[in-house]
């Protein structure tokens, strides 16, 4: 098995055991028993269990990355790929910390390590947003003044709606069928959206994952 598989196959391991048991109540002999690669090769790539929990929330960051990415090179409107990009990033994070059970309340108790490993992620979103913010300016349907400062509050917000969204205390009762439009609103309104009077809007919003 190659080193790169291998690897993948020890996070992957150890993302189960912490998710079943905790990540207190997992031992580095447990998972080195589950994986079947024995505690050598288990120390070969980690020196503790700390190493290996942060290599699983990099797993799963890496993830939302891949989603980010495929809304990026989406073809679509400027506007329908922000708001797949706001609902990506929320049902990402949110898959993220439901599949991973009771690893959820050391994600959370190591939110600020968490943040750490999130600055290279962030910064890879935050161009995203900004390259479809150019793109619709490009194409006069955005008028923003500060590109920078716009890219910010986008960013910002998503990070703020997820511990909401995690917990489904946003807008209760609201489906997200429902809410499609209203956020599509939103951001016609926060980006200053100009309509081509030829142009038939679509009311049939619509959000892939």
């Amino acid at each position: 098995m190659s080193i790169t598989k291998t690897r993948q196959k020890l996070v992957e391991m150890a993302r189960e055991l912490f998710a079943r048991k905790g990540m207190e109540n997992t031992t580095m002999n447990d998972i080195a028993v589950a994986s079947k690669c024995g505690r050598r090769t288990l120390y070969t790539y980690f020196r503790n269990k700390e190493e290996i929990y942060y290599a699983v929330i990099e797993s799963e960051l890496e993830l939302l990355s891949d989603d980010l990415d495929r809304v990026a090179t989406m073809d679509a409107e400027p506007e329908q790929k922000l708001l797949q990009l706001i609902y990506t990033h929320l049902h990402t994070i949110k898959e993220a910390v439901t599949r991973n059970g009771t690893l959820r309340a050391e994600f959370f108790r190591n939110i600020w390590m968490v943040e750490k490993m999130r600055k290279t992620l962030d910064a890879e979103e935050c161009l995203i947003i900004r390259r479809i913010i150019e793109e619709g300016i490009a194409q006069g349907k955005f008028k923003v003044e500060n590109i920078e400062l716009m890219t910010d509050i986008i960013h910002y917000t998503c990070r703020g709606l997820e511990v909401p969204y995690i917990y489904d205390r946003l807008a209760i009762g609201l489906s997200e069928e429902d809410s499609l439009p209203i956020v599509r609103n939103i951001i016609r309104r926060t980006l200053g959206y100009e309509e081509n009077k030829q142009e038939i809007i679509n009311n049939n919003d619509k959000i892939t994952y």
